[in-house]
């Protein structure tokens, strides 16, 4: 659930950011190009599925690749740096924000990614392991520059007066700075944009069809249903990012989510961690939000609204206090906390369990592996509840299905 959360919050934030670049680029209200967007990208996921979406990440590539040599050409040739206002803009000078992101970045960025089902779509897609870390390598040198070159433009628009004076924040400060180009320019950046937000919520609406699909109604509701689920979900995800102040505080708001559950996730991805089970990955998930909300009352002194409001990150990084580093803290500590105190309390009511009935204690014997039975589909004899059924992925192609019935506590 949480994973479905996170893939939305994805979702409203690439509509938000698109009616605000259209808006400022154009003037013109940006709803219907979001409605186009919703519209056009159902239509051919529908049809083609996932591999529609990996076609359209080639031209989201190349298009990605073009908006940046339009853009440093043409913000070099046309833009002035005022040179009086890089003292005043203190972009330069050490802060306390920035001390804080060299903590909470990576942690936001790397728990988050988790929760992306676009990046495991592209790993399983690799035909081995050797075109993985080939593709990995030329992706981290393309994405290094590519930030880079984005992260300057806030420097560049800042120090060139378009922020004002002094300059401040918006969070769509690249994009003010193009308004500042000539006409032509713009129409296509524009017109980049507008593909590269197509590009990427085809993806993050494809993963969201596959992960309610097989996570939620455990493939056994018909996929055009959940379609239709999705496209009636559109309804809101439109309205919020219509009435969303920034797109960074709904960025914040998943990575606070993911935060909160990957780290006690990741521990049952280990096969040393066996005795490790979803209660305590719901548990601590649960328990690492519920922490966020425990640090504010005690930061606001027990304001319980701010402490809410923490929850949200409704002042978003720019706080100029330790609000929203301590939140990043609390909820992969929380989260790690309140997932041993569930272990704890299961291990401790199996152990009561078997006292009582007599039987012995077996919360920690090491599962057996599964026999040839397990990989070739003859489940008849092994004593495990399964159920056989196929399903339709979005290309069209029906495969089988083996649900094993695992437990939960």
């Amino acid at each position: 659930m949480e994973l479905l959360i996170t893939i939305w919050l994805y979702l409203v934030a690439e509509l938000s950011a698109l009616q605000q670049v259209v808006n400022l680029l154009t003037g013109l209200n940006g709803l219907p190009a979001v409605i186009v967007e919703c519209f056009v990208t159902t239509v051919y996921t529908a049809a083609g599925g996932f591999r529609v979406s990996f076609v359209t990440d080639n031209i989201q590539g190349a298009m990605v690749i073009l908006l940046i040599i339009v853009g440093v050409v043409t913000v070099g040739v046309e833009t002035n740096v005022d040179r009086t206002l890089i003292p005043r803009s203190n972009y330069l000078e050490p802060t306390l924000l920035g001390w804080q992101l060299i903590y909470i970045l990576p942690v936001a960025i790397l728990t988050n990614d988790f929760f992306l089902s676009g990046f495991w779509m592209r790993t399983f897609a690799a035909k081995t392991d050797k075109d993985l870390w080939i593709g990995i390598s030329i992706a981290v040198v393309a994405i290094t520059c590519i930030l880079t070159l984005v992260g300057a433009g806030g420097l560049i628009a800042g120090w060139s007066g378009v922020l004002g004076d002094p300059p401040e924040a918006t969070g769509i400060e690249l994009f003010q700075l193009f308004e500042t180009l000539p006409a032509w320019v713009v129409g296509i950046v524009l017109v980049m944009v507008v593909s590269l937000s197509t590009a990427a919520f085809d993806s993050l609406q494809s993963s969201i069809i596959s992960t309610g699909s097989n996570d939620l109604f455990r493939n056994k509701l018909n996929i055009w249903v959940i379609r239709g689920i999705i496209v009636v979900m559109f309804v809101p995800t439109v309205v919020v990012a219509l009435k969303s102040p920034s797109v960074l505080q709904i960025y914040l708001i998943s990575d606070l989510i993911s935060a909160s559950s990957i780290p006690v996730l990741v521990i049952g991805l280990s096969s040393k961690c066996y005795w490790w089970r979803g209660f305590e990955v719901v548990i601590g998930g649960l328990g690492g939000i519920f922490t966020i909300f425990l640090f504010g009352l005690v930061y606001y002194d027990g304001d319980a609204t701010a402490a809410g409001r923490l929850l949200l990150l409704e002042e978003g990084l720019y706080a100029s206090d330790w609000s929203a580093f301590g939140a990043f803290v609390a909820a992969p500590v929380g989260g790690l906390l309140w997932a041993a105190a569930a272990f704890a309390l299961r291990i401790g009511v199996l152990w009561i369990r078997a006292k009582m009935s007599g039987r012995r204690f077996d919360a920690f014997d090491k599962p057996a592996a599964p026999d040839a039975s397990f990989y070739t589909g003859d489940h008849s004899t092994d004593g495990v509840e399964r159920e056989n059924f196929t399903r339709t992925d979005g290309d069209g192609v029906e495969r089988s299905v083996v649900d094993v019935k695992g437990k939960f506590f």
